[in-house]
């Protein structure tokens, strides 16, 4: 008898997705839907990041071009304007705006090198500030990687239990009694791996090129404090008082 009642709930279940998660028990259900949020807010994250990325090289470039151009630094100054629109102007303004301050001082030694640190340490704690607004959400990638298949496997687990529960209660251990109910758990891990494997991934490929960006306006930075850096010091020795040359 226990034959015969089995065949129609096993024909019953339908095995495909929606089938699986329609007849899945309420807490795997939850469990898939904060999945596939998860995976919605993964792929969402990583179209914004690789958008603001290009747009920040693009940027990048195009003031580098101008930057070496060879024209008056004066001027790039007055046309990138006090609130910049992209990192690597950022850096170039906060340096700029530092020197500037700076060259109000006298010219003595002191304010030579005094100057240059400041340079730095202003071009640095922008670079610190930018790389973190555009590393912004990165740690639910990381999150996402690493958590979505434990919670994956918690919904399987949960799953299974009810299956086995539903086996005694039948008492029952045909094949076609036990599918439906771990395909069901089984899909919640699935949804585990879709949300987690894209997230690591991209988390990976992201990061390096934010390593790399970063890089490159650390570079931009060094560069730049030397060009002030020589500046500076012409500007001193022109302030320097006469006769002090002998000293």
């Amino acid at each position: 008898m226990n034959g015969v009642t089995s065949a129609p709930l096993a024909a019953s279940h339908d095995l495909s997705l929606l089938g699986l998660f329609m007849q899945a028990d309420w807490v795997v259900k939850l469990v898939m839907l904060g999945l596939i949020m998860a995976s919605v807010f993964v792929w969402a994250i990583v179209f914004e990041k690789f958008t603001s990325l290009r747009r920040a090289k693009r940027e990048a470039d195009a003031l580098e071009d101008a930057f070496w151009s060879g024209g008056s630094l004066d001027e790039l100054f007055r046309r990138q304007g006090e609130v910049p629109s992209h990192p690597m102007a950022a850096v170039f303004v906060s340096g700029m705006r530092e020197w500037r301050r700076s060259m109000e001082n006298t010219g003595t030694a002191q304010f030579v090198a005094g100057t240059k640190e400041r340079v730095e340490r202003a071009m640095g704690v922008t670079i610190q500030r930018e790389m973190e607004r555009l590393e912004k959400r990165m740690t639910v990638l990381a999150n996402t990687g690493s958590a979505a298949p434990f919670v994956g496997l918690f919904g399987t687990v949960w799953g299974i239990m009810n299956s086995f529960a539903a086996i005694a209660g039948m008492q029952n251990t045909s094949l076609a009694v036990v599918a439906p109910g771990i395909a069901e758990a089984l899909f919640a891990t699935a949804m585990g791996l879709v949300a987690a494997i894209p997230a690591v991934l991209m988390y990976n490929m992201i990061s390096s090129q934010l390593a790399k960006f970063a890089s490159r306006m650390e570079g931009f930075a060094a560069e730049f404090s030397a060009i002030l850096s020589r500046q500076t010091e012409q500007a001193a020795a022109s302030r320097r008082p006469a006769g002090t040359e002998a000293l």
